[in-house]
């Protein structure tokens, strides 16, 4: 079924957004799970967390040993779908606490978010795209480069709820990727926009474009290509 030029939120009027800083992980999924339920509830609206994580890697529920880390470094096992990846500093997280309408598809609701973040990239001259198979948003191959991952997404609905969310990398330190296979993908890279664009691009720089652009897609009003 196509929502071309309708809203996936239950509710029409416009999410809370906060932004929150640096925070750690488990507080944060704690949070998380406390405004789902209460969305869920309907004793809250829409709430869309903006952030920055320490250093924290994250397993999916499909993540698999090979994956991990070798050297002992901690993961933190989560209730999202997908495999590990890495957060920390530099890297923009957003958490939509999100009620869908019905009928729910939640497909539709990765495609929006991955078209918001592939028009945030492309505002600030990044040629990013999807890659069949494989959800987040993607720098084409090319110059001897494989295809190299900006942003990650994963999930999770439950009674209707949106929960985690998207990752999208800033300046962060891209060596970090380095100790896991990143979202258990061997043959392909990960990038930066600080990393494409040869200059620093801060959390900062993008995070009201994000919001809106975000918003903008949820809502409909950000057309899926």
């Amino acid at each position: 079924m196509s929502h071309t030029g309708q809203s996936l939120r239950r509710d029409p009027v416009e999410p809370e957004i906060r932004r929150l800083g640096t925070v750690e992980y488990t507080p944060t999924w704690d949070l998380q799970r406390i405004l789902a339920e209460e969305r869920a509830e309907g004793t809250r609206g829409d709430t869309i967390l903006l952030l920055e994580h320490p250093a924290t890697y994250t397993a999916g529920k499909r993540t698999e040993p090979a994956d991990r880390p070798v050297d002992g470094t901690p993961v933190v096992d989560v209730d999202r779908g997908g495999r590990i990846t890495w957060h920390g500093p530099g890297q923009l997280v957003g958490y939509p606490i999100i009620a869908l309408s019905d009928p729910i598809d939640v497909v539709e609701y990765v495609r929006r978010v991955e078209q918001a973040l592939i028009t945030t990239c492309a505002r600030m001259g990044v040629e990013v795209d999807r890659v069949d198979g494989r959800s987040g948003v993607w720098c084409p191959a090319g110059n001897g480069r494989p295809e190299r991952k900006i942003a990650a997404i994963g999930i999770r609905v439950q009674r209707g709820v949106t929960m985690h969310g998207f990752a999208l990398n800033c300046d962060c330190d891209l060596d970090a990727y380095s100790r896991i296979v990143p979202c258990g993908i061997v043959d392909a890279g990960v990038t930066s926009l600080s990393a494409e664009l040869g200059r620093d691009v801060p959390v900062s720089e993008v995070l009201d474009q994000v919001t809106s652009d975000v918003v903008e897609a949820l809502d409909g009003r950000l057309p899926v290509q």
